[in-house]
C-alpha cells in the first residue's frame, strides 16, 4: 500500500515516463515546477513580511505603509520609536551575508546584478545549471536583507529560487542542456508570476528579460503553465487580490499622450541615473573595497550605509510598495516623489551594489513609478482637464522604466494591466514603454543580457544552420589518383574499368582534355550485362552534366552541387589548373564535416 512519502518518487517516475510524449511532457513539467515554486514563493513571502514586521514595526517602531494586498502582520502594536536600530539590523545582515556567501557560494560574488541576472547568466553561460545551494543561501539572505530595511525586492530572489528548482528538476530527469534551460525559465516565470500576482506578465517577463532584442519563444508553454500554477498555489494562501488597492484608470484624452511622452523622457533620464549610480557604487566603491577588506566587511558597510539613509528617510526602506500605492492614490506631493527617486537610487546602489542579497526589480518599479508620479502630478496641477488621473502616471512609469532599463517591453506592460485588472492604460503604456526602450538603448540593468539568440552560447547550434559556408573543400576530401574516362570509351571497356576501381563517379573528358560530364555507376548498372550493347554504347551517351569543385570552395556550395546533381562523388580540380584533378569529394564528407562541427559547438556551449 502506497503512502504519502511515495508520492514524490511516483510523480518523478511519471515525469520520466513522459519524456518521449512531447505534447504532454512540457505541460506536466510546467505544472510540477510551478506547483513547487508556488509553495516556495508563499513561504518566502510570509517570511519576508513576518521578519519585517518584527524588525521594523515591533523593534524599530517604524510605521511603514503596506499595500492593500500585503497587510499580513500589521495587527501588532507599534513598538517604541528606535530608528537607530535600522542601520544595526542592515549592517549585521550584510556582515553575515558576506561571510556565508564567501564561505559557501563564492562563485556568486561576480554573478551579476541580482538573482534575475544570475538566472540570465545560468541560461546563457552555464547550460541551465544552478547549484542548489546558491538559490537557498541567496533566498534566505534576501529575506533578512529586505526585512531589516535593505533597499531590495523580492522578485529577483524568488526568480532565482524558481529557476534553481527548474534546473534541479531537469537534472533529476536527466534532460538535455536545451531542455534544462527551458525548465530554468519555467521556474523563474513561476516565481515571478506568483510573487507579483501577475501570471501572464510573469511568464512573458521571464522569457524576454534574458535578451535585449529577442525572447525565448520555445519556453513560453512551460513558462505559462508554471506561472499560472504557481500563481494559483500562491493565491490559495494569500488571495487573488492584486498588490495595490487602487481605483480604475482609463485613458480618454488623446492630448494626454504628450504628457506620457514627457513621462517617457523623465523615466529614461531616471533610468540612466539609476543604472549609472548603481554601477558607480558597485564597481568604483565596493569592488575595490572588497579587494582590500574582503566581501564580509564590504557587504556590512553597504548594509550600514543603506540603513543609515533609511533611518532618516524611511521611504527608501525595503521594497516600498506601500509608498507606491500612496503615490498612485495621490497622497505624496511631487517634490517628495522626486526626493524619493534620488534616495531610493542611492539606497539600492548601496544594498545590492555591495553584494547583499535582493532584487533590483522592485526598486526599479519603485523608482519608475515615482518618476512617473512627478510628471503626472505636475501635468494634473497645470492641465487638470487633460491629466485627470495622475495616479495612472505612476503605473505607466513603473512599466516604462523597467522596460527601458531591462529591455523587457511586453511583460511589465502586461503586469500593469493585470494589476489594474483592465486595459484602460494600454495606449500610454505602449507609447511610454517603446519610447523608453529607444531612449535607453545604451543603458542595461542586467550585465549578462545578450542582444539576441545569435549572441547567446545557449543557441550557438542555431547559428550553425549554414555553418558549411565557413568550411572549405580543402582538408575535407582525400587527395588521390582519379580514374578519368574518355568520351569514346565503349561500354565493354567501361565494365572492365568499373571492375578494377572503387570509384562510384567518373569524370569524363573530350579529346582536348576538357571535362564534359560525370558518369555515375548507378546510371550504367542496368546496362553492364547487356552484351549486345558493349560495342554500340559509349561513355558520352551515358554521362551526366559536368560538376567540379575547387579546394577553396565552401562546403555549402558543395552540398548544393550534390543535391542538384545527385552524384555521390564530385571531382576536385587544382585551383591553378582546371584540367588537373587532385581527388574526389564524397557526399559523406560533407555530412561528416557538418556533424563534427555541430557536435564541437554544442560541447563548447554546454
Amino acid at each position: 500500500m502506497s503512502t504519502l512519502a511515495d508520492l514524490p518518487r511516483r510523480a518523478l517516475a511519471l515525469l520520466v515516463s513522459l519524456r518521449h510524449a512531447r505534447s504532454l511532457r512540457w505541460l506536466a513539467y510546467g505544472v510540477v515546477v510551478g506547483a513547487v515554486t508556488g509553495l516556495v514563493a508563499a513561504a518566502y513571502f510570509w517570511a519576508v513580511e513576518y521578519f519585517r514586521t518584527v524588525l521594523l514595526h515591533d523593534l524599530a517602531g517604524l510605521s511603514l505603509p503596506a499595500p492593500a494586498g500585503e497587510q499580513l502582520h500589521h495587527a501588532t502594536p507599534l513598538g517604541a520609536y528606535r530608528p537607530w536600530l535600522v542601520p544595526l539590523f542592515t549592517g549585521a545582515v550584510g556582515l553575515i551575508t558576506g561571510y556565508v556567501v564567501q564561505r559557501f557560494i563564492p562563485e556568486t560574488v561576480s554573478g551579476g546584478t541580482d538573482g534575475t541576472d544570475a538566472t540570465i547568466k545560468a541560461f546563457h553561460q552555464q547550460g541551465g545549471l544552478i547549484r542548489p545551494l546558491v538559490p537557498i543561501i541567496r533566498g534566505v539572505a534576501s529575506i533578512f536583507t529586505i526585512a531589516s530595511g535593505g533597499s531590495a525586492g523580492r522578485e529577483g530572489p524568488i526568480t532565482q529560487m524558481g529557476a534553481g528548482l527548474g534546473s534541479w528538476f531537469a537534472q533529476r530527469l536527466k534532460l538535455s542542456a536545451r531542455e534544462r534551460r527551458l525548465l530554468l525559465l519555467a521556474g523563474a516565470a513561476g516565481g515571478l508570476g506568483a510573487i507579483f500576482r501577475a501570471p501572464l506578465g510573469g511568464a512573458l517577463t521571464a522569457v524576454e528579460v534574458i535578451y535585449r532584442e529577442d525572447f525565448e519563444a520555445e519556453a513560453l508553454l512551460p513558462s505559462i503553465m508554471s506561472s499560472v500554477t504557481a500563481y494559483s498555489v500562491f493565491t490559495f494562501f494569500f488571495g487573488s487580490e492584486p498588490i495595490f488597492g487602487i481605483p480604475h484608470f482609463e485613458f480618454r484624452d488623446p492630448r494626454e499622450l504628450f504628457f506620457y511622452t514627457a513621462l517617457a523622457l523623465a523615466c529614461a533620464g531616471a533610468g540612466w541615473l539609476y543604472v549609472r549610480t548603481f554601477r558607480w557604487f558597485k564597481f568604483r566603491i565596493f569592488f575595490p573595497l572588497k579587494e582590500k577588506v574582503g566581501l564580509m566587511w564590504t557587504t556590512a558597510l553597504g548594509g550600514l550605509g543603506a540603513g543609515l539613509l533609511g533611518a532618516f528617510f524611511p521611504q527608501v526602506l525595503s521594497g516600498g510598495y506601500g509608498w507606491l500605492e500612496l503615490a498612485i492614490l495621490g497622497q505624496i506631493p511631487a517634490l517628495m516623489l522626486f526626493a524619493i527617486v534620488i534616495g531610493k537610487t542611492m539606497a539600492t546602489s548601496m544594498t545590492i551594489g555591495s553584494g547583499m542579497s535582493g532584487g533590483m526589480f522592485a526598486p526599479a518599479l519603485f523608482v519608475g513609478g515615482m518618476s512617473g508620479g512627478v510628471v503626472g502630478q505636475l501635468a494634473h496641477q497645470w492641465w487638470p482637464d487633460i491629466a485627470r488621473q495622475p495616479g495612472g502616471y505612476v503605473l505607466v512609469g513603473m512599466a516604462a522604466f523597467f522596460a527601458g532599463i531591462a529591455k523587457a517591453p511586453i511583460g511589465p506592460l502586461v503586469m500593469v494591466c493585470e494589476l489594474t485588472k483592465g486595459y484602460g492604460l494600454l495606449a500610454p503604456l505602449m507609447l511610454a514603454s517603446a519610447l523608453c526602450i529607444v531612449l535607453c538603448r545604451k543603458v542595461s540593468l542586467y550585465e549578462h543580457q545578450v542582444d539576441d539568440k545569435f549572441d547567446s552560447p545557449a543557441h550557438v547550434s542555431d547559428a550553425t544552420i549554414n555553418v558549411l559556408e565557413h568550411l572549405t573543400v580543402e582538408g575535407r576530401f582525400t587527395p588521390s589518383r582519379v580514374t578519368i574516362l574518355e568520351e569514346g570509351t565503349t561500354l565493354k571497356a567501361l565494365t572492365d574499368i568499373i571492375a578494377n576501381t572503387a570509384q562510384i563517379c567518373f569524370p569524363v573528358r573530350d579529346r582536348t582534355g576538357r571535362f564534359t560530364g560525370i558518369l555515375s555507376i548507378h546510371d550504367v548498372r542496368r546496362l553492364l550485362f547487356e552484351e549486345g550493347l558493349f560495342d554500340l554504347v559509349v561513355v558520352h551517351d551515358l554521362a551526366g552534366r559536368v560538376a567540379l569543385l575547387k579546394p577553396d570552395d565552401d562546403l555549402y556550395t558543395a552540398l548544393l552541387l550534390f543535391v542538384d546533381t545527385d552524384y555521390d562523388q564530385i571531382p576536385v580540380v587544382s585551383p591553378d589548373d582546371p584540367h588537373a584533378l587532385v581527388g574526389l569529394m564524397n557526399r559523406e564528407d560533407v555530412f561528416k564535416a557538418y556533424a563534427t562541427t555541430i557536435r564541437s559547438l554544442r560541447e563548447d556551449a554546454v
